[in-house]
């Protein structure tokens, strides 16, 4: 299932509405991306399986504070 590492984000139950406002079960997935990164407190690369909204919070504030600011160890 496409989950998110850090945030745990993962599919939702969401609805498919017709022109005759039929409303029918479906999912939306998150978009996942598995992705190579730098952390440069640790000196080594990391890869973890994070939604895009994830990569562009962690461009802003970094990879370490984001993940300690849902209470994940990057160790």
């Amino acid at each position: 299932m496409a989950r998110s590492e850090i945030t745990g984000k993962r599919r939702m139950s969401a609805q498919n509405v017709s022109h005759s406002n039929i409303k029918t079960k479906r999912w939306q997935n998150v978009n996942v991306q598995r992705r190579r990164l730098w952390v440069p407190e640790l000196g080594r690369h990391v890869t973890l399986k994070l939604t895009t909204g994830d990569l562009r919070s962690i461009d802003k504030v970094g990879l370490l504070a984001y993940a300690k600011k849902h209470g994940v160890t990057l160790a």
